[in-house]
């Protein structure tokens, strides 16, 4: 039975096992997918997940719930040896094995691309996974509950201050659902104002969302700047270190967030180590049927879908001939991808990738919102149902749209839950602080030291004995001194004296 690799189950690789189940027969081929992560990362829910709207668990979908056909392995794929048709999985518990297989499917996905800017490797985080978005939601409130003790001053402007770098869709998502997080948390703390609360969003270009119209692009800045929030165009990020914030324009405040959007790029784990082709911009050589090779050729038994890949965009909308890195492609390269698969094994030919993009849209927090297609555009509350609607309809299986749509209903009913769980990354903190521990043992004495300690009472122990012993000898040593009575001390010895005198005359 062929073996078929997926190498991540993300977007791309968790939508083809799943259409792999539902087209494969039974007994035709056998589906291992390989992740680190047991879980896929809705990553458009991001936002909404940093600002309290959705549950964290609900933005993620089980692997192991959702695949019953699939052998799921939470590992990495260190290496990929094509030639040989063997990858390296290296577990988190274990030594690392090889794994032979028939068909190989790399869809693992993208990272955050950062510059070697100072302070941003240690201060920033990006928004790729769930826990950075957790994270952002946690920093926010534990930044407010501090402040409220805070008086006015410069470290209550730090913990209020937060700045998100890049002006793209996750950038802009993300930056416009904190302020409306951050507007909505004021009422449960009157110890801060809305002037109190600092949000800073830099563009190193002069717009933001390229995906967009620049009218549309242009009223999102005036609606976010009308809600309290500053963008700078044509302003690169110079230094962030230790959270002070200095921007090519000369401009400088502190800050105790920093949010990073600018960019992702291919997975490194992976494209580093293949012998599969690589294309000059770091991703995975891929033609528009999802075969790895380029245009006049293909390699045997090797498929890749996703942000790790270069796809031609045959409709002509794509960026550099290609497609974009986003959702929208991912999702229906994944599918076609395992239509593709079930073709080639039962003999017939793969297809081509081809879909236009049907627009973009957006959330800006509760209630704002842009849709974009074509030259067609909507803005404001129905933008906003527009987003949620399409992103709950696109969330895979019914039981993730339930647990969502259900959050959304609760949430407007009863409002977001403002309660930071930042304790969580050190769990056991509070534990350890109050823990029991057994008193550690008395010091040992140094063996020197102790035979020093000892040496004047053993000596004085012994001394009594030995004047006894040595009784009868010690008047002979002390009477040498007097020599000369010598024989009278032999008459003595020999008198009758009572033995008071004896001993007297000794």
């Amino acid at each position: 039975m062929p073996k078929i690799l997926i190498v991540g189950g993300g977007y791309a690789g968790f939508y083809t096992a799943w259409k792999l189940e539902k087209w494969l027969r039974t007994g035709e081929a056998e589906v291992t997918m390989v992740d680190p992560l047991p879980y896929m990362t809705y990553q458009p829910f991001l936002p909404e997940v940093a600002a309290g709207s959705i549950e964290a668990r609900h933005a993620v979908v089980s692997h192991r719930r959702h695949l019953k056909r699939t052998n799921v392995v939470a590992a990495k794929v260190t290496y990929i040896n094509h030639a040989e048709k063997t990858a390296t999985i290296t577990p988190a518990v274990g030594e690392p094995y090889q794994f032979e297989y028939d068909q190989i499917v790399v869809t693992a996905g993208a990272v955050s691309r950062t510059f070697p800017i100072p302070g941003v490797a240690d201060n920033a985080i990006g928004l790729k996974t769930i826990e950075e978005a957790v994270a952002i939601r946690d920093r926010v409130l534990t930044n407010f509950d501090k402040a409220a003790l805070l008086p006015a001053g410069p470290e209550r402007d730090r913990l209020l201050t937060f700045v998100v770098i890049g002006g793209g869709f996750a950038g802009i998502e993300i930056f416009a659902e904190l302020r409306s997080f951050a507007s909505s948390l004021l009422k449960s703390y009157p110890e801060i104002s809305f002037e109190d609360t600092h949000f800073h969003l830099v563009e190193a270009m002069g717009r933001i969302m390229p995906e967009v119209s620049l009218p549309t692009s242009l009223w999102v800045i005036n609606n976010l700047a009308e809600r309290g929030a500053q963008i700078h165009l044509d302003t690169q990020l110079a230094s962030a270190v230790d959270g002070k914030i200095e921007l090519s324009t000369g401009e400088s405040f502190e800050t105790d967030l920093i949010v990073w959007t600018a960019g992702v790029m291919a997975n490194p784990g992976i494209v580093r180590n293949t012998d599969l082709p690589i294309e000059e911009r770091g991703r995975l050589r891929v033609r528009a049927d999802l075969r790895v090779g380029t245009e006049d050729e293909f390699i045997e038994g090797a498929w890749g879908a996703g942000d790790i890949t270069a796809v031609p965009d045959l409709s002509g909308g794509g960026v550099g001939g290609n497609c974009v890195p986003n959702a929208q492609h991912a999702v229906r390269q994944g599918k076609l991808l395992a239509k593709n698969i079930v073709a080639v094994l039962r003999g017939e030919g793969p297809k081509d990738y081809f879909h236009k993009n049907m627009g973009a849209v957006a959330g800006l927090g509760i209630g704002y919102g842009v849709f974009q297609s074509g030259k067609f555009s909507v803005k404001g509350l129905f933008a906003w149902f527009a987003h949620r609607g399409y992103h709950g309809l696109a969330m895979p299986s019914w039981e993730r749209k339930l647990r969502v749509v259900w959050g959304w209903v609760n949430n407007f009913f009863l409002g977001r839950d403002i309660v930071s769980i930042e304790a969580v990354q050190t769990p056991r903190a509070v534990f350890e602080e109050f823990a029991s521990r057994p008193k550690p043992p008395a010091a040992a004495v140094p063996e020197t030291a102790a035979v020093a300690e000892k040496a004047p009472v053993k000596a004085a122990a012994k001394a009594p004995a030995k004047s006894a012993e040595k009784a009868p000898a010690a008047p002979a040593v002390a009477a040498k001194t007097p020599r000369a009575p010598r024989a009278p001390r032999k008459a003595a010895a020999t008198t009758d004296a009572a033995p008071e005198e004896a001993v007297a005359a000794k």
